[in-house]
């Protein structure tokens, strides 16, 4: 127990248990004693990490999102067109987020409901790092003139909101459909969007404001 409490990766290792706990029982019957037996560590070890159960369950959250901060930033940095990258991009942040919450009964909205409240202060956050995200490969698509729209953080917004309906927390991941459905179904809603932003659309998205 103390060996395991002394890891350099102590963290993750009890967001891991909380992850297995949430699928497992659900937030409301997870129990800090739960966890603690799941980890292999006393309940001691955990509140020096976190000062509660509601901590826990918004950093397993906040964990889902840096990884797909992670993962977007190595896209944006990578070669090739701005176009193919914002694609990726777009449809990583939803098969992300599906593939982290797959194993679970609820919705992230009904599992974390005792959280609610701040679950959607935490949300506007990770959407506005995204929106980050993505506007730094509009901005470099428009600087290249393989886009045409006058504000690429709003158009980095449009790409966020056009997708967050295909998101994990209203409806649970298996009421989403199969994996390759929603692949299919976050790529169409891209191409759409980035041909409303092709100069050779006529700025069909930039008129439409």
């Amino acid at each position: 127990m103390r060996k395991i409490a002394q890891r350099d990766d102590i963290r993750d290792l009890i967001l891991d248990g909380v992850d297995a706990l949430l699928a497992k029982y659900g937030y409301k019957k997870m129990t800090m004693e739960d966890l603690a037996r799941e980890v292999g560590i006393g309940k001691g070890t955990i509140y020096l990490h976190f000062p509660s159960k509601e901590e826990l369950a918004l950093s397993h959250v906040d964990r889902i999102v840096e990884r797909l901060l992670e993962r977007l930033a190595e896209v944006g940095r990578g070669g090739g067109p701005p176009a193919d990258k914002l694609r990726t991009m777009v449809v990583m942040r939803v098969l992300h987020r599906y593939d982290a919450v797959a194993h679970y009964s609820e919705s992230l909205n009904d599992l974390l409901s005792a959280v609610r409240e701040e679950l959607l202060v935490r949300r506007q956050s990770h959407f506005e790092r995204e929106a980050q995200a993505l506007a730094g490969v509009l901005e470099d698509g428009l600087r290249r003139g393989d886009f045409e729209y006058p504000d690429g953080r709003e158009a980095a917004w449009i790409l966020i909101w056009s997708t967050n309906s295909l998101l994990p927390f209203s409806l649970p991941a298996r009421e989403l459909g199969k994996r390759a459905e929603l692949e299919k179904r976050a790529t169409r809603i891209a191409e759409l969007l980035l041909k409303g932003l092709s100069p050779q659309s006529g700025g069909r998205l930039n008129r439409r404001r």
